[in-house]
């Protein structure tokens, strides 16, 4: 333990023997300050409202907050709130925003740490291709400064999470102009996943899966969000987006996107949930005094395999299925320009010899994709290698995706052997990772 990691530890034993780390946080009190620094009131649609509530009451009461979770959940939702107020302020003096087309955007989805953000990257080759940054996701108006004075602040802010989480860069590589998950735009609105990635907040959790309905008003918001990046941009000619947790939205999806284009990421769940699990066990040590690391594996592996069953029964829906495209991780790091140029064919785009090039030097350029080399073991997160392998192989048959080399238990003499589910282009080549 560094003398910073004691110093912040002893913080949080003093603060909450006073109580503090435990008190409400008073949604109306962080709108107050939002309209302050804004000097704007209109938040337009309420939706938010309720969400919100619920949300910063299950921080509050379920995550065990420290000094810096409780100081970055209320930096974050007023920021958040800055945001709308900015954002409905935009579209109500210049109304033409909302006229924006926003056509036949591609949502890249799957698994998380199954290449999903490894394809969102190589797409961003094609000048084409749009995607929102992480510096717009974080202050999206030109009024929180210029686009340099943005980008410049959300690299501090990086630079001071990974001090924080010194693990985080090798874990999920990320630059203030890295193009950003969606998770970020429906937070706006307090309908999103990436809260849970964060924070223990069972009955947030609880209640956004209760109703898939729930999704609906993230997803117009989604659509209002690109609206005011595409204003600003003046020329977008595609989206290309990307985000795990688009697998539990695909009808909030096509209701507000009717012609959208899905692409589905599969890869072997047994290497995900190992790899998910450090990330959000990484992702929550900061804002936490206490952190059950054996629960989050039986968690992640809960949350994923229901994610499996919606891909499943989306590649089997007659509204659905044709506007899919699939794509195996084992191709896509075995020769990833033909598996971006077999999706652009699929989806009858061109594929021009300048963006094959582009790609190919990206890869060059990044070994791994800028991710370290990271061993996991199944026991460290209270999962069952057999077990687990048993619930997800319906998933598995249904793609035919490959079994990867896992890690034995900690302390055994080599990792087990790969098996085989069904056969992939990847799997009849003999390749794995």
């Amino acid at each position: 333990m560094t003398i910073w990691t004691w110093g912040l530890r002893l913080a949080d034993h003093v603060a909450a023997g006073l109580g503090v780390l435990d008190r409400p946080i008073s949604p109306e009190a962080l709108m107050t300050t939002a309209r302050r620094q804004t000097g704007l009131t209109d938040f337009g649609d309420a939706d938010f409202l309720d969400p919100m509530r619920r949300l910063l009451a299950s921080i509050c009461g379920e995550s065990s907050l420290s000094l810096i979770g409780r100081s970055a959940t209320r930096w974050d939702t007023i920021r958040f709130l800055s945001n709308l107020l900015q954002i409905q302020d935009a579209f109500a003096r210049t109304p033409q925003i909302g006229q924006e087309p926003i056509q036949q955007p591609i949502f890249i989805t799957g698994l998380p740490r199954s290449g999903t953000t490894f394809l969102h990257r190589l797409m961003m080759a094609d000048p084409e291709n749009r995607a929102p940054l992480v510096w717009e996701t974080i202050f999206p108006s030109p009024a929180s400064g210029t686009s340099a004075k943005r980008i410049g602040k959300v690299a501090r802010q990086l630079k001071a999470f990974e001090w924080l989480a010194p693990e985080f860069r090798s874990l999920h590589p990320l630059e203030a102009t890295s193009p950003q998950e969606c998770s970020e735009i429906a937070a706006h609105v307090f309908r999103s996943l990436r809260f849970d990635t964060t924070y223990n907040i069972p009955s947030y959790r609880a209640w956004l899966d209760a109703d898939v309905e729930r999704h609906l008003p993230a997803y117009r918001f989604h659509r209002r969000f690109l609206q005011y990046l595409q204003f600003q941009d003046r020329v977008v000619n595609r989206w290309v987006l990307k985000c795990p947790e688009h697998l539990f939205a695909l009808q909030a999806i096509k209701a507000v996107y009717p012609d959208a284009r899905l692409i589905f990421v599969h890869r072997d769940p047994l290497k995900v949930l190992l790899s998910q699990s450090r990330l959000t066990q990484v992702l929550r040590e900061p804002f936490t005094r206490s952190l059950d690391v054996q629960s989050l594996g039986r968690l992640e592996s809960a949350r994923w395999l229901d994610g499996t069953r919606r891909m499943v029964e989306a590649a089997d829906a007659d509204d659905f299925a044709d506007s899919i495209h699939h794509i195996h991780h084992m191709d896509l790091i075995s020769d990833p320009v033909a598996t971006v140029e077999e999706a652009y064919r699929h989806f009858g785009l061109q594929f021009p010899d300048a963006v094959a090039d582009s790609i190919a030097r990206y890869v060059a350029a990044r070994p791994r994709g800028g991710y370290g080399e990271h061993s996991y073991h199944f026991d460290d997160h209270g999962l069952d290698e057999q077990a687990e392998r048993a619930k997800f192989r319906p998933y598995m048959v249904h793609f035919g995706i490959a079994s990867e080399a896992l890690p034995g238990r900690r302390g055994s003499s080599g990792a087990s052997r790969p098996s085989r589910e069904g056969t992939s282009r990847a799997e009849s080549a003999g390749l794995s990772k």
